[in-house]
């Protein structure tokens, strides 16, 4: 059916490819007194949602009813069908606290206030729309203070990596003068690799690490029409890569510290249900104080239980696992493969299986035997035998995942709760002089200008290409609570 607003609505995926049709029912059909409409254009899906919360399931879609009063059209009842509701109200809230933010002075208009108000003693399952402190006045820590972070927010000092969507940036927050890492994402890049689901698992992942030491930290997440802005520690002691590349191998009780905390993040996550999937030293850096931080979790699987299995052919070509390689189901095990590649790499200098022809290196992985020079230890060798056995069920960690890891005598020397509380003294310290400190990074990326757009809010309503980006991660923006400890 096509779509009509007005008496029905039908049809998610039709409402959303005509956004310029809507958006002028929406002026027709919603004209609030006075108001200057185009101050909260909001998609007429997320708009139905939020003026008529008060539902009655029906079928597939939802049955919308209301009677609404103080229009200057009068009084009218509307019946709305709509699909996806859950998605388009999220979605909404997002969209409609920004115009509000952005535009303050709307908030003290009677009929907004109304508007606001609607349906306020719901239950809190239903969950109310707008917080009343956004127009009612904004105390310390209220949404309407949160929603406020923002691109020129930050000053944007350095480049220091970059990736398939976008780039790593050193800022420095202009009011708390703190220095944070800065993932600047392209929307246009990654709707058109349609990678918005792994961006948005990244977030999801990230607001889990808050509280374990080897994962880095989400501060804010925040979005424009045209980016999305990860706001993560700043961690400047170089990539695990980096400091493989420079000394070729490590002594065996450095590489044994260093996948101690690998391990110990690993069996956080797998606790959380969550498969890292991509494991490797250029994902693995150092802080200033020498421990390890895992960072980049757009790989990651959420929802794999203990006994659950998925299928995704994904990761790096010289960490991946025989039954990746095999397109077959796998689990939670491929991280401890992983990690027995990165083992194997810290302490002989190479991946385990390493080809420069990809075809004869994924060839290894499946069907060459494991070779192990005597220079590692007994405990060494067969942490990495166990590690890297081609059969999941048979590998180490498949029975009682992390824990059998940490009862393993290759670990013995390490004291678990200290190596956790961050009391055990790391064997190398990166050299740094303070945060402005980039010897470690990589100086093809912190010799390149840093563009000056990234400081800018661009215009939400621009086109509807831009809209259709700006609506594409509902629900992206993270601020903590104001008596969050961990900032």
């Amino acid at each position: 059916m096509n779509q009509t607003f007005g008496d029905h609505f039908c049809g998610e995926e039709e409402a959303l490819k005509n956004t310029e049709r809507s958006q002028h029912n929406y002026k027709e059909n919603f004209r609030m007194a006075d108001l200057q409409v185009d101050l909260l254009v909001v998609d007429p899906v997320m708009y139905a949602c939020w003026r008529f919360p008060s539902l009655v399931y029906h079928s597939k879609a939802f049955n919308v009813k209301k009677h609404q009063e103080g229009l200057q059209s009068g009084k009218w009842i509307r019946t709305f069908h709509v699909t996806a509701f859950i998605k388009e109200r999220k979605m909404g809230l997002n969209d409609f606290i920004q115009k509000l933010v952005a535009n303050p002075h709307i908030c003290q208009h009677s009929d907004v206030q109304v508007f606001i108000k609607t349906d306020e003693n719901q239950n809190e399952d239903e969950e109310s729309c707008i917080p009343r402190s956004l127009c009612l006045g904004s105390t310390r820590g209220s949404l309407a203070e949160e929603m406020q972070v923002k691109p020129s927010d930050f000053d944007y000092l350095k480049i220091i990596g970059k990736g398939s969507f976008g780039k790593v940036l050193l800022a420095k927050h202009k009011e708390t003068s703190k220095y944070y890492a800065v993932k600047v994402l392209q929307k246009k890049i990654i709707l058109k690799k349609k990678e918005q689901k792994h961006i948005m698992a990244e977030r999801s992942v990230l607001l889990k690490n808050l509280k374990h030491p080897f994962l880095v930290g989400l501060h804010y997440s925040f979005q424009t029409a045209e980016k999305l802005y990860f706001v993560l520690d700043y961690v400047n002691g170089g990539e695990l890569f980096y400091h493989l590349q420079r000394e070729r191998v490590f002594l065996e009780p450095r590489a044994r510290f260093y996948a101690a905390e690998i391990a110990s993040a690993l069996g956080y996550l797998h606790s959380l249900h969550i498969v890292y999937r991509d494991l490797k030293p250029e994902n693995i850096l150092l802080d200033s104080r020498g421990h390890i931080v895992l960072t980049d979790f757009g790989l990651c699987k959420e929802g794999v239980d203990p006994n659950g299995t998925t299928s995704t052919f994904c990761g790096t070509p010289e960490y991946l696992a025989p039954e990746v390689l095999q397109k077959q189901a796998y689990d939670r095990t491929v991280d401890w493969w992983c990690l027995g590649s990165v083992l194997y790499e810290m302490l002989y200098g190479l991946p385990p299986f390493y080809s420069r022809n990809t075809a004869e290196m994924y060839s290894n992985i499946l069907h060459k035997p494991l070779l192990l020079k005597p220079n590692v230890s007994n405990a060494g060798r067969a942490l990495l035998e166990g590690l890297l056995q081609k059969d999941r069920k048979l590998r180490l960690g498949a029975k009682d995942d992390f824990q059998e890891l940490k009862s393993h005598a290759f670990f013995s020397p390490i004291h678990w709760d200290d190596l956790m509380a961050k009391k055990i003294t790391p064997p190398f310290v990166p050299a740094v002089m303070g945060p402005t400190d980039l010897r470690h990074f990589d100086t093809e990326f912190t010799q390149q200008p840093v563009p000056s757009s990234l400081g800018n809010s661009d215009n939400m309503l621009a086109s509807n290409s831009v809209r259709e980006a700006a609506e594409a991660f509902p629900g992206f923006s993270y601020m903590p609570p104001a008596d969050d400890t961990f900032l």
